[in-house]
Order: structure tokens, then C-alpha cells, then sequence
């Protein structure tokens, strides 16, 4: 299956030391990566079929100087849909006036909502379906903007629906907030004052965040397996959705 990476903090953030990580396994996820950040209201977005391990665009990524409060990467192992441009998560839409980003780790068998018109998928994967659907229902269910907390009880709401098709972990965010679920495998950790030198689980690669950071910092990683060693990795529990603001779950 895929692998995710989602990146929530109280102030802009660089995230390409958890990114290198990501791109790290890419030598069994393949077929494709993508990664999105909001930068204020707008949103940066590079996706490319090709494994992040020889894409060009994943060698500009990584030498991009990218400081966001709310970050989703994937790095594509395909069970539906081609390997193509049109299905490389993650995915964007537009709802209530703000960009909203998506991406998914599973399967979803005979997953095929009725859908109208403002929620249509481009590609042909299962993800593209279930975002597309998510985005169709919050839209029904909020007449006007709703707080985070509203959403998160709408999203709540959502998941056992998606759930009974199968496999169902994704990162969803519209850059004021992250939610996370997982229906089998995701981990989170919260990374805040007193930081230390980190080291990469799966290469040679350390960073020492008390350098570059302050006493009031507050980061959490999400990813689909711990990324780094020697850190406080949580798993979360199957079917449980957590949401993530100012580098903080929400209780």
C-alpha cells in the first residue's frame, strides 16, 4: 500500500527532513508521489506519476525552501486505477472558498457513490472517489462555514461509511487544520520544546531541531509508519480520527 505524510504546526514549518524520510521508500512505492502545502490561503502542489527516487520534480521539491503550517505528501503504491498524472495523490478541491487537499493509503472495494456535478473525479482510483464524496457530503451537511469542531463531528460521522469498503487511512486538510484517520496502520507524534537531534529510521540522515527552532515550536508528524528513530511514535487505534491544529491534537 502507500505510504503518507501529513505535517501540522503552530508556526510555517520545514518539513523536507520528514520528506526525505517519505521519499526514502519510495523504491517500493513506485508509482508516484505527490506532496501539497498552504502557504496563508494558498496552496502549493506537486504531484509527478513517476517514483520520487528518479523524478526530477522531486529533486526540485526537496531543494524548495518550504515552511507551511499544514503539509500532505504520498508516495503512490497503485492497487486501483492506472499509474497516471490524474491518479497521483495528493488531490485538491475547492469548497466554502478554501483549497482542500486530500490523500489516501487502502482499498475500497465496489466503492462507487452517486456523485453530482461539483464533486467529480478526474482520475479513476478509489481515493479520488472517497475525497470527492467527503467533500459532496460536509457540503451537504454545513449550509455556511463551519468551525473545525463542527466539521470534525461531520467527519466523524463519515468514516465508518468508508470504512465498510475496506481499507480507509487518509490525511485531509484545508490549511487551518489536519485530520487524520486510520482504519489499520498510521502513527503520530508531537514534537515541541525541548527538541533534540533526530535521526531518519530508514537512512543515515540526522537533524538537530534545537538549532533551528524556539521554546514555543509545535510540530506534529502523522505518517503511515515512524519515521524517525528514538521519537515518542503513537499509533493511532483502527477507526479513530484525530484532528490536529497549531501543532496539537484536538481532544
Amino acid at each position: 500500500m502507500c505510504q503518507l505524510l501529513g505535517m501540522n504546526a503552530n508556526t510555517p514549518t520545514d518539513v523536507m527532513f520528514s520528506f526525505a524520510g517519505l521519499a526514502n521508500r519510495a523504491d517500493e512505492h513506485k508509482d508516484g508521489f505527490g506532496i501539497a502545502f498552504f502557504e496563508g490561503r494558498g496552496l502549493r502542489h506537486f504531484v509527478d506519476h513517476h517514483s520520487a527516487r528518479v523524478s526530477p520534480l522531486a529533486e526540485l521539491v526537496k531543494h524548495y525552501p518550504i515552511k507551511s503550517q499544514n503539509v500532505i505528501a504520498h508516495v503512490r503504491k497503485a492497487t486501483q486505477g492506472v499509474v497516471s498524472l490524474e491518479n497521483t495523490h495528493p488531490f485538491q478541491r475547492e469548497l466554502w472558498g478554501r483549497y482542500w487537499v486530500f490523500a489516501h493509503n487502502g482499498n475500497l472495494v465496489d466503492f462507487h457513490p452517486r456523485l453530482h456535478a461539483a464533486f467529480k473525479p478526474v482520475g479513476d482510483t478509489d481515493s479520488e472517489r472517497a475525497f470527492c464524496w467527503l467533500m459532496q457530503e460536509l457540503a451537504k451537511a454545513h449550509c455556511s462555514v463551519p468551525s473545525i469542531e463542527e466539521l470534525s463531528l461531520t467527519l466523524a460521522e463519515l468514516m465508518p461509511q468508508l470504512n465498510a469498503y475496506g481499507t480507509f487511512n487518509m490525511l485531509l486538510s484545508n490549511g487551518q487544520a489536519l485530520w487524520a484517520h486510520g482504519s489499520t496502520k498510521l502513527h503520530y507524534l508531537l514534537r515541541q520544546h525541548p527538541f533534540g537531534k533526530v535521526q531518519l529510521h530508514d537512512e543515515d540522515l540526522s537533524v538537530d531541531f534545537a538549532q533551528a527552532t524556539t521554546v514555543r515550536d509545535r510540530v506534529a508528524v502523522i505518517a503511515t509508519e515512524p519515521l524517525t528513530r528514538d521519537e515518542a511514535w503513537v499509533a493511532f487505534e483502527p477507526g479513530q480520527l484525530k484532528v490536529f491544529v497549531d501543532g496539537l491534537p484536538l481532544a
